[in-house]
């Protein structure tokens, strides 16, 4: 015993190492550096306890930013699922191709969320304008992501396209473990489609729909990529009295944060806030979902 015990350790300890160095450990330096006047560069800090992160909340684009992250988390959870839900059911029914309806709906999510970007942004800023002008429709005559009030949406539409694919996929696994008897009896028993759907498919789901929706919510929350290339964190508005970029998510502005304004520990602090809040929404929502299952 004592002989396999070492012989596992061997085996686990250059995994669990890395994940100490690489993770562990910089987490820890991370909350250090956030309550210091860290800059980056210099070695000697001075302590500054709290002030990075009681200044946080007084910054008009911070408090944007984390509002605008929530609402455009939420809009994604409902459209990434509800998309990613009907696609399965697409792909598992009977319909002549389902196999290549499964293969086009999952290549979107092959494309990085970079080049996914600038690809979505010549469409809203140049077919959809052009369209719109060629057919007479005013509200595509402006590009979407050039507006404040349609930003948001236009950013979650193009996250759908992306991610509903990978969604649908966990989706299909779910469905095709419900064994066909249980549906056939029920049609059987004269229950239409859509009533088979609700009651018996979706509640059967359940631990399914656990996993998507704790997966929309961390990669939405933690979206960067695509809203540095398809927007940039624009439109301006003001909010507060002050001028803000009207699409920046959280993750964006911890980064303008640290690279454009060069202030190392006030954006470290707020990436501190930023994994406590996603930590927090992610276990309430496993919480609930679990809870679910159970009374399903």
């Amino acid at each position: 015993m004592k002989r396999r015990g070492i012989v596992d350790f061997l085996f686990i300890f250059p995994t669990a190492f890395a994940f100490l160095m690489v993770i562990i450990v910089p987490f820890f330096m991370g909350i250090y550096y956030a309550m210091t006047d860290w800059d980056g560069v210099k070695t000697v800090l001075n302590w500054v306890g709290f002030k990075n992160f009681t200044g946080m909340f007084s910054e008009p684009q911070f408090i944007y930013s984390f509002q605008i992250t929530l609402l455009y988390t939420v809009i994604n959870i409902v459209l990434v699922n509800i998309a990613g839900f009907l696609m399965s059911l697409l792909a598992t029914s009977r319909v002549k191709g389902r196999n290549f309806y499964r293969a086009g709906f999952f290549v979107p999510n092959l494309i990085g969320g970079i080049v996914l970007g600038y690809i979505w942004q010549f469409m809203f800023n140049n077919v959809f304008v052009d369209m719109g002008k060629a057919m007479g429709l005013a509200a595509f005559q402006t590009s979407f992501i050039a507006r404040k009030e349609t930003v948001i949406w236009a950013m979650s539409v193009v996250n759908t396209w992306q991610y509903a694919g990978y969604i649908m996929m966990i989706y299909v696994a779910s469905i095709q473990s419900i064994p066909d008897s249980v549906m056939e009896a029920a049609n059987v028993d004269g229950a239409n489609y859509i009533t088979r759907v609700f009651k018996i498919m979706m509640p059967m789901m359940a631990s399914a729909f656990t996993i998507t929706i704790f997966l929309t919510l961390t990669n939405s929350f933690k979206q960067f990529d695509l809203n540095a290339t398809l927007t940039n964190g624009g439109p301006a508005m003001l909010y507060m009295g002050k001028a803000v970029r009207a699409s920046q998510l959280l993750a964006m502005d911890i980064y303008r944060t640290a690279n454009q304004f060069n202030l190392m520990a006030p954006a470290q602090a707020k990436a501190v806030v930023f994994f406590v809040v996603l930590v927090v929404f992610s276990l309430v929502q496993v919480y609930l979902n679990k809870r679910r299952e159970v009374e399903a």
